[in-house]
C-alpha cells in the first residue's frame, strides 16, 4: 500500500510537472536546445506558430485514436464476455472517417498556404544583397550602394586541427559577416558560381539555395539588434563543413555608419586591371591575399600538406613554369584546388607574383600584371 502511494505521489509530480511546462510560454519553449532557434523575423515567428499548431493538432489526433483504442481493447475484450460484432460496409463510418481527416487537412493547409505565400513576398524591399556562393565562402553585393565583399571562415586553424580549445562559435564564425539594418526589409537574390549551396539562417526562417545560373530570392526583416548564425545547408564539397552564414543585425544610425566606411573602402580598393605595378609592391599585397585564401591549405611557408595530398609551392613546376599556366590553374582550379575566379584580376595577379619570388623561388617570369590575368580569364 505505502509503494502504491508512493508510485501515485511521484505520478503526481511528473503530472504537475508536465502541466507547468505546458504553461510555459512560446518564446521559452522556443529557447529551449531542442527546440527551433527564436524567431527574430515575422515569417519566423510565423513559420514557428504553425509549427506548434499542426504539432498540437497532432496531439489531439494522437490521444483521440489510442485513447478510442485502448479503450475498446479494455472495455470488449473477450475476457470479460464480449463477442466481436460482425459488420461490412457501414456507411456512416465511413463518412465520418473520410470528412474529419478532410477537415484536418482544410484546417492545416489554410495556415500553412499563408505562411508559404508571406515567405515568398518579396516584394517592397527596403534594400536588396546579392549572395552568391563559392567554394567554401560567400560573396554579398549591396545592389545600388556599389559594396561587395567576401564572407569566409575565420575560426583559426589550430582549432580546426585540434591543436587549440574550440570556442563558443567554433566553425560558426567569419571574418566579413553580412550587416543589414534593424526593421528593414532585406531582399536576397541568391545564385552560385560553381555548384548548388544553400544559405540559411534558422532565427530568420531564411533556406533558400544557391544554384548555378539560376537566380533565386528570398526575404526577411530582422525585429531585434544582434549577430545571428546560419550554415551552408547543401552539401558541396570536402569544405562544406567550414562554410558558416552570419548575420548581423545594426541600428539603423549603426547601419549607416558601417555602410559609409565601406563605401570608402570599396573607392579605395577599386583597381585598374590595365594598371602597370612594379613587383615590390605586387608581392606585399600578393603575401596578404595568399595568407587570406591559400595558406590554410598550402601551408604559410608554401610546404603544401602531404597528407592531405596538397602539394608544396616550394620549386613547384607550375608555379615556377610559364605564367600562363600557373594563371590558368589558378582561375580555373585543379583536383581539389577550387577555382579562385572570384578574386579580382589585381588580387590574382598579386599573389601569383608572390607565389613566384617567396620562399626562395625564383621564377624566371616572376612578375605577374592584372592585364595578364584579364587576358586568359576572357579566353
Amino acid at each position: 500500500m505505502i509503494r502504491i502511494r508512493r508510485g501515485i505521489g511521484a505520478l503526481g509530480r511528473k503530472v504537475l510537472t508536465g502541466a507547468a511546462l505546458c504553461a510555459t510560454s512560446a518564446a521559452a519553449w522556443a529557447d529551449r536546445p531542442w527546440n527551433f532557434q527564436t524567431p527574430v523575423t515575422p515569417i519566423a515567428q510565423q513559420q514557428y506558430d504553425l509549427h506548434l499548431y499542426i504539432f498540437w493538432i497532432c496531439v489531439v489526433i494522437f490521444v483521440g485514436v489510442f485513447g478510442v483504442m485502448f479503450y475498446s481493447l479494455f472495455k470488449h475484450r473477450r475476457s470479460v464476455g464480449h463477442q466481436a460484432a460482425q459488420f461490412h460496409e457501414n456507411t456512416v463510418v465511413e463518412v465520418v472517417w473520410t470528412v474529419i481527416p478532410f477537415l484536418i487537412l482544410l484546417f492545416i493547409a489554410y495556415p500553412a498556404t499563408k505562411t508559404i505565400l508571406a515567405l515568398k513576398d518579396t516584394t517592397a524591399p527596403d534594400m536588396t544583397v546579392k549572395v552568391t556562393g563559392y567554394q567554401w565562402k560567400w560573396n554579398y553585393e549591396y545592389l545600388g550602394e556599389g559594396v561587395s565583399y567576401y564572407s569566409e571562415l575565420a575560426t583559426p586553424l589550430a582549432q580546426i586541427m585540434g591543436q587549440a580549445p574550440k570556442d563558443e562559435h567554433y566553425l560558426l564564425e567569419v571574418d566579413h559577416p553580412l550587416v543589414v539594418p534593424v526593421n528593414a526589409k532585406v531582399r536576397v537574390l541568391l545564385t552560385a558560381g560553381d555548384v548548388i549551396h544553400s544559405w540559411w539562417v534558422p532565427a530568420f526562417g531564411v533556406k533558400q539555395d544557391a544554384i548555378p545560373g539560376f537566380v533565386r530570392d528570398t526575404w526577411f526583416k530582422a525585429e531585434k539588434v544582434g549577430i545571428y548564425r546560419g550554415q551552408c545547408a547543401e552539401l558541396c564539397g570536402k569544405e562544406h563543413g567550414f562554410m558558416p552564414v552570419v548575420v548581423e543585425v545594426k541600428s539603423k544610425e549603426d547601419y549607416d555608419k558601417w555602410m559609409g566606411e565601406q563605401k570608402k573602402l570599396a573607392a579605395a580598393a577599386a583597381d585598374d586591371p590595365n594598371k602597370v605595378w612594379d613587383q615590390a609592391a605586387l608581392v606585399a599585397r600578393g603575401e596578404k591575399v595568399f595568407n587570406a585564401n591559400c595558406a590554410a591549405c598550402h601551408q604559410a611557408a608554401g610546404t603544401g600538406n602531404p597528407a592531405a595530398k596538397i602539394p608544396a609551392l616550394v620549386g613547384d613546376p607550375v608555379v615556377m613554369g610559364p605564367p600562363n599556366d600557373q594563371i590558368h590553374v589558378v582561375l580555373n582550379g585543379r583536383n581539389a584546388m577550387p577555382s579562385w575566379k572570384s578574386l579580382s584580376d589585381t588580387d590574382l595577379a598579386a599573389v601569383i607574383t608572390y607565389t613566384r619570388n617567396a620562399w626562395g623561388n625564383k621564377a624566371s617570369a616572376g612578375l605577374v600584371q592584372p592585364a595578364q590575368v584579364l587576358a586568359e580569364r576572357g579566353k
